[in-house]
């Protein structure tokens, strides 16, 4: 089977390398908010989907939950798994089939890590798969870019050095994607990578969501929480609870 775009990018070194300022404050200003305002219980089984390196997992972990992060990137698992402790676990895993039934009070999908697929199909599976994981009363966030704000205020052609590297930005919108073409050299040799992510507005999302039997219950558009816009906020923060 061929391999997509998220399964060469996201192992290479060089996208750690291109996005190595990601706001760890950020991230747990984000995590100290959902806290504050989900409650999960102290005993709370947690899950990170597509959790990358696990900044938020670690920082959850820290926070006294039991948390498992699952990513399709060998390579950020292998980092991750430094981390491990008796709550704390990372796995190689495609959210598409996850196993867990039943098992989480809590799943997280966070900083727009969904859309990557070709098919309603498939993100609708993927979000079955969330569903599964859950305990019957378990909460699912789903934290994703605001389409709408991105498309408006597209940086068509960007340059990025980072790490002696110039990183050669190209966005665009097509076939209902944001696509980023990147383009670099590094020690003579030429590569390129792309990021594809659906453009999937708040109402895409409710009714997959409903397809895999998940209910949207609360809409925030940053950060700290505050009440979403579609023309102003940065995010669309999705809380859902499965469908009785």
């Amino acid at each position: 089977m061929q391999r997509k775009w998220f399964q060469y990018w996201f192992n290479s070194p060089y996208y750690h390398i291109l996005y190595s300022q990601r706001n760890d404050a950020e991230a747990e200003f984000l995590i100290d908010n959902l806290s504050a305002h989900l409650k999960p219980a102290s005993d709370s089984k947690i899950l990170d989907i597509a959790c990358g390196r696990g900044r938020h997992a670690i920082y959850l972990n820290k926070k006294g939950y039991d948390v498992t992060g699952i990513d399709l990137s060998e390579q950020s698992i292998k980092y991750a798994q430094q981390f491990e402790q008796k709550n704390l676990h990372f796995f190689v895993h495609d959210m598409r089939k996850l196993s867990f039934i039943n098992y989480f009070d809590l799943a997280l999908n966070l900083f727009t890590s969904f859309g990557y697929f070709e098919t309603e199909k498939e993100h609708v599976s993927a979000l079955t798969a969330f569903r599964k994981s859950l305990k019957p009363d378990g909460t699912l966030v789903i934290d994703y870019f605001n389409t709408q704000k991105i498309i408006k205020n597209l940086t068509q052609q960007e340059t990025k050095t980072m790490d002696g590297i110039e990183f050669h930005l190209h966005k665009f919108v097509a076939d209902g994607k944001i696509i980023k073409h990147i383009n670099f050299e590094h020690r003579n040799k030429s590569f390129a990578f792309e990021e594809r992510v659906q453009a999937f507005s708040k109402e895409d999302f409710e009714r997959m969501l409903l397809k895999s039997g998940l209910q949207v219950t609360e809409t925030f558009g940053n950060y700290a929480l505050e009440p979403f816009d579609e023309i102003k906020s940065d995010r669309l923060i999705l809380i859902c609870k499965k469908v009785c």
